[in-house]
């Protein structure tokens, strides 16, 4: 098992859960360094002052709070240190809430909860007690002396603890100003064909079908500069508006190219047959189409 980045308790009422978290998310980004052309030689960062033109060393490097266009306050870390807030190492739950009354808006790094052994049976009463009552547990954590708004809900038979953002870190929609197209009055008709549109690609969610195209596509560059072939680049198409398309014609043609590939995918799907046994019993077999 992985190093447990976080131990502590959960908490809610007089009951205390040891558990542990860890990461549940592993990015898989292609991260590039920075290189000097001529040499291949990878770039530094330097701390430089342009006032005394020369580099800064760490010990005079100070935090600073803008407050105006070149007037900062200068924050001393004991200073921050006094405000940090106290490490419990409890997940307190608050509240209990319905899953659905919550916005992915609100969602931001996830971790698994792990029970300590000392805590295993109250651990699945809880998540035993969680799934039942069909909610999930609103809570504040204090990890690496940040305080974190979470939710913590059932995931299988582990419970999943999400950091989430505070309401004042959402942008409010009205920021983006007026919304083209709002007042746009849709047809009935038109309607019923994105309703039949979406009822035609809909299926069940199974995130392994997903796959980042073009992380994949960057690796395999990566893989074969490596191994010494040259890399043709193709020129980029042209920035040209979209078309602009007539709606109803649009749902058309999109409703049935999403049957016609439903059906296809349906028709290569093994179909089975039955044939006869040695002892004249029919047997199951599957038969590719």
């Amino acid at each position: 098992m992985p190093r447990s980045l976080w131990s502590g308790a959960i908490s809610f009422g007089l009951v205390n859960v040891p558990v542990r978290l860890h990461t549940a998310v592993r990015r898989q980004d292609v991260r590039f360094h920075q290189l000097h052309a001529p040499d291949g030689a990878r770039i530094k960062q330097r701390r430089w002052c342009p006032v005394d033109d020369a580099e800064v060393p760490y010990d005079e490097i100070v935090k600073g709070y803008e407050i105006s266009p070149g007037q900062y306050v200068v924050i001393d870390p004991a200073e921050l240190e006094a405000l940090d807030p106290e490490a419990t190492h409890t997940i307190d739950i608050e509240d209990f809430v319905d899953l659905a009354d919550i916005d992915p808006l609100y969602y931001d790094a996830s971790y698994y909860v792990m029970p300590d052994e000392r805590g295993a049976k109250s651990y699945r009463l809880l998540v035993n007690a969680m799934k039942e009552a069909q909610k999930v547990g609103i809570a504040k954590v204090v990890m690496r002396t940040k305080q974190y708004l979470a939710a913590l809900r059932p995931v299988d038979d582990v419970l999943v603890l999400s950091t989430m953002n505070y309401a004042d870190e959402i942008a409010p929609i009205e920021d983006l100003g007026e919304i083209p197209g709002a007042n746009q009055a849709v047809s009935e008709r038109e309607m019923k064909m994105a309703q039949q549109l979406i009822d035609s690609l809909s299926t069940k969610f199974d995130p392994t079908q997903y796959q980042d195209d073009y992380r994949g596509q960057v690796v395999e560059m990566i893989e074969r500069k490596a191994e010494g072939e040259e890399i043709v680049s193709q020129p980029l198409p042209g920035d040209s508006p979209a078309p602009v398309v007539d709606l109803m014609a649009a749902l058309e043609a999109s409703l049935e190219a999403a049957k016609k590939s439903r059906s296809s995918a349906k028709a290569e799907e093994p179909v089975e047959s039955a044939e006869e046994t040695d002892e004249g019993k029919p047997a199951r077999r599957k038969k590719a189409s």
